[in-house]
C-alpha cells in the first residue's frame, strides 16, 4: 500500500492553487471539472503518484468556507532549513503561525504556516532534504 493523496475542501481554488504553488513550491500536477456534479478539483504536489503523494484541493462550486472541525491536525512537509522557509513563505504572503524553533521537549525544528482557508501545515526540518 501506498499513500495517494489526500484531499482538501477549499473555498477558492485558484487562491488555493496559488498558495500551494506560489508560496509552498509545489507544482500543479493536473485540473479537472465536473460541472454536473458542481466541483472542480486539483492536484498540487511536489512530484506524480506513485512516486509522491499529493494533495487534492476540491472546490464544491457556491462553497466558500467549511468548518475544519477538531479532528483534523496538520499537513507536514519535510524542508531543509524551516528558519529559512519562514522568511520565503512570509516573503511570498504566505501566514507563519509558529516561528522556527525547536518543538516543546525535544530538538527537532519545526514551524506552521496556515494556508488560505485554515489548514495548517507543519515544516519540519529534515536533514537529508539539503
Amino acid at each position: 500500500m501506498r499513500l495517494l493523496h489526500t484531499m482538501l475542501r477549499v473555498g477558492n481554488l485558484q487562491r488555493s492553487i496559488d498558495f500551494y504553488t506560489q508560496v509552498l513550491g509545489m507544482k500543479l500536477l493536473r485540473t479537472s471539472e465536473n460541472p454536473e456534479y458542481k466541483y472542480s478539483l486539483a492536484f498540487v504536489g511536489y512530484g506524480n503518484n506513485p512516486d509522491h503523494a499529493e494533495l487534492e484541493l476540491t472546490y464544491n462550486w457556491g462553497v466558500e468556507s467549511y468548518e475544519l472541525g477538531t479532528a483534523y491536525g496538520h499537513i507536514a512537509l519535510g524542508v531543509p532549513d524551516a528558519y529559512a522557509a519562514c522568511e520565503k513563505i512570509k516573503a511570498a504572503g504566505g501566514k507563519v503561525t509558529r516561528e522556527a524553533g525547536p518543538v516543546k521537549g525535544g530538538t527537532t525544528v519545526i514551524a506552521f504556516v496556515t494556508d488560505p482557508d485554515g489548514y495548517k501545515v507543519e515544516l519540519i526540518q529534515r536533514s537529508e532534504y539539503k
